[in-house]
């Protein structure tokens, strides 16, 4: 094996372990937050309110929500992984010592991005889990379930390495999932269907790309959607690709890091 790839996958895996490491020693922190919050959001708008809502999409209302669920879980926590753990290194001058090191900024990349992705399906087998004790979890089409998560935990932990590029303290690491994230995921068709809404809005809501992964997922899960799926895949591999390019491009940069 070449000396340099045999660096770089030792470099990869030092990185992807790291992240591993940090995100399970401090798991009342974050793995057991969001599934008390999902368990509480099963109980009230699932239980409570579900059973004078009925039916949506041809099923309970708790089970039409649960997929929407998972996908809000994993959305959070791959993205919170990557922005808090990069902007952290940052702040602490040790990114420094990365960007000097023979370490490809690809292997950088990858390394904290798969770190958000092994949290955000962490996050959602946990919730998958805890939702079988309110409904008979049962997968329509385990190829798209697997595709769909782990795509959507990707873009959102490169999503959160951008943020933590361009963030300058930690108040800048809370903006973009306070003022961005918490709207597009609650306006994403989690907790509704979007046929409920007037054509215009349809329209409108087509716009929003957490409406895509949701109803991806939901598919997998349930066998329904509102969109189509190849529209919502093929959406997401560009996404992906695309935030993958810009991360890499922002990193060799140097911007928001050398200062």
């Amino acid at each position: 094996m070449n000396v340099e790839l045999r660096a770089n996958l030792v470099a990869l895996g030092t990185i992807v372990l790291r992240e591993i490491r940090r995100f399970a020693r401090i798991w009342p922190q974050t793995l057991l937050p969001p599934g008390i919050t999902m368990v509480l959001y099963f109980a009230i708008f699932g239980r409570l309110i579900g059973n004078r809502i009925g039916e949506m999409g041809g099923f309970s209302y708790i089970e039409y929500i649960v997929p929407g669920l998972i996908m809000m879980a994993v959305i959070t926590n791959s993205y919170s992984n990557v922005v808090s753990s990069f902007f952290s290194i940052k702040f602490q001058r040790s990114i420094e010592e990365l960007l000097v090191s023979p370490v490809s900024p690809h292997v950088i990349l990858i390394g904290f991005a798969l770190g958000g992705v092994c949290r955000g399906l962490a996050v959602g087998v946990i919730v998958s889990v805890l939702s079988m004790f309110f409904i008979n979890l049962q997968v329509h089409h385990l190829g798209v379930t697997v595709l769909v998560v782990t795509l959507t935990a990707t873009i959102f932990s490169l999503g959160g390495f951008i943020n933590a590029i361009f963030a300058r303290n930690f108040d800048d690491i809370s903006i973009v999932p306070t003022f961005v994230l918490t709207p597009l995921t609650y306006l994403g068709g989690v907790f509704y269907s979007i046929d409920l809404l007037p054509p215009f809005w349809q329209s409108i809501s087509l716009v929003n790309p957490i409406l895509h992964m949701v109803n991806a997922f939901r598919y997998g899960i349930l066998g329904v959607s509102d969109i189509r799926i190849g529209v919502a895949l093929a959406f997401m591999l560009v996404a992906s690709a695309t935030l993958y390019a810009v991360s890499i491009r922002l990193l060799r940069s140097g911007r928001g890091m050398r200062q």
